[in-house]
């Protein structure tokens, strides 16, 4: 690999998220508060940086190979940067910053933060603006602005695992990359001003806007959405929530007339999950804790699809729910939304074809001989492409099991452990007792922290762009 090149791209991408600092520093400004004046100075640390790594480094065409380096660097040093501003207000050290950060970007929604409604308002806008930033990546917005970007933008796209694929929308990357964040700017704003007409503050309906477009699940208020106690507000965050977990590709359709949700597999297999974990949890809700059916209903449906958007936004706590509850709720963290939205984890076309390639082998038992060829929507899926999907498959549950090891090493309990790092593998955010909606991770030591920014980084490069770095052959010329 080339390093020239990749600083050069970074360069570029730091000069974007200097000028993206702009926005919080003018919210400070506007409420007058003191900590505006960390966002200038974090706004030209971050331009001098990307400016002098851009004129240092020469512009060079890249290849494949440079591509992932660019996505790599770009998950792994940009948070670094973006997590100035938390550690110069003097909220918290520079690990819980920067794991709060990975978060943002990634996200994630998971917080070290235990009481975010005493944060300053510049400070809660920059944290959920992060979601709204990697929400459908970095890197794919830098192939809008960056004209430098079209010679090699294709190899830049390729590793990076949010959006749409290529073949579904446009055949030119920058194209795509404005049809994706047209709708998501569209979504945002529409969105934006539902939130409002229900009752909440510009401010609010903003931040809450970006993370939950984004599935990210950072809140201004310490209970989450629950705070707000409105089944309209609600209603408007599902909706939102469960566009971000659908593919931007069945949404560019839409937009153009052409209404194809029910025809993808993907979705309807979604759909089909989300339905079904709904009713359950509603039973289950209803019948150990008492509930009416209404608002059991009201509380199934809403954290059903926050987990399973990877959002972790909550209306209650569902550590307190049954034990049935709670594992339907894990299950769900592993498996994701759609490929193609803004969800993380495992993604649902991937069990899907999973599904597909185990009952293949169960007809093989019987019928030797005969040709099996596994189809999604109509369209004959290669080996090479089943071959990659069972590898990814894996990788993630061996990642899972590791560093699932490594926190009860750490003395965690068993289900802290597993749904800390199946809720930061994840991308969702939340997980169940230490690390349970209604409180936060701030308790675990660095070295912990460490392990989950590895999980939320590794998770949402969708583990072989990050793990390439790890292979000795990748830094040969």
């Amino acid at each position: 690999m080339r390093l020239k090149p990749v600083l050069h791209i970074l360069g570029q991408l730091l000069q974007m998220v200097g000028i993206s600092m702009i926005l919080p520093l003018l919210w400070g400004i506007y409420y007058r508060e003191a900590e505006a004046y960390i966002f200038l100075i974090c706004i030209l640390l971050t331009l001098i940086t990307g400016t002098l790594l851009k004129l240092i480094f020469k512009e060079e065409d890249i290849r494949l190979i440079e591509g992932f380096g660019v996505v790599s660097f770009c998950w792994i040093i940009i948070p670094i940067f973006g997590a100035f501003p938390f550690y110069l207000s003097g909220n918290l050290s520079f690990i819980d910053a920067y794991f709060e950060t990975i978060s943002g970007f990634t996200t994630t929604g998971a917080s070290v933060i235990n009481n975010v409604e005493i944060l300053p308002k510049c400070i809660l806008f920059w944290r959920s603006f992060t979601h709204w930033l990697g929400g459908i990546g970095i890197v794919v917005l830098a192939l809008i602005i960056l004209p430098a970007l079209s010679v090699g933008g294709r190899q830049i796209f390729l590793p990076e695992p949010s959006g749409p694929k290529l073949d579904k929308l446009k055949p030119q990357v920058r194209e795509v990359g404005k049809i994706i964040y047209g709708i998501y700017i569209l979504f945002t704003g529409i969105q934006i001003i539902l939130l409002i007409l229900a009752g909440m503050t510009l401010f609010d309906a903003s931040c809450h806007s970006f993370a939950a477009l984004a599935t990210g699940g950072f809140s201004t208020k310490n209970a989450s959405i629950g705070f707000y106690n409105s089944p309209l507000i609600e209603g408007i965050i599902i909706l939102f929530m469960f566009l971000g977990a659908t593919s931007f590709s069945l949404h560019y359709a839409a937009l153009k007339g052409k209404i194809t949700y029910l025809k993808d597999s993907e979705f309807m297999l979604y759909l089909s999950i989300l339905a079904f974990s709904t009713l359950i949890l509603t039973l289950d809700i209803t019948y150990q804790l008492h509930e009416s059916l209404l608002l059991a209903f009201r509380h199934a449906i809403f954290n059903v699809i926050s987990i399973s958007s990877t959002t972790g936004y909550a209306t209650a706590n569902f550590d307190l729910w049954p034990d049935l509850s709670k594992l339907i709720l894990l299950i769900l963290m592993l498996i994701g939304g759609c490929a193609g939205g803004t969800a993380g984890a495992i993604k649902v076309i991937r069990i899907l074809l999973l599904i597909k390639m185990g009952l293949r082998e169960l007809y093989k038992i019987i019928h030797p001989n005969a040709i099996f060829q596994i189809k999604f929507n109509g369209k004959i899926i290669s080996e090479e492409v089943l071959h990659g999907i069972s590898g990814f498959y894996f990788f993630y549950m061996l990642t899972f099991g590791i560093c699932s090891l490594i926190m009860l090493a750490f003395g965690n309990d068993f289900l802290t452990s597993v749904s800390s790092v199946a809720a930061t593998l994840g991308g969702v955010g939340p997980g169940f007792s230490l690390v349970g909606p209604m409180t936060t991770y701030s308790f675990l030591p660095g070295i912990a922290k460490i392990v989950l920014c590895f999980c939320m980084l590794a998770g949402r490069l969708e583990l072989f762009t990050l793990f390439v770095l790890f292979v000795p052959s990748y830094w040969k010329e």
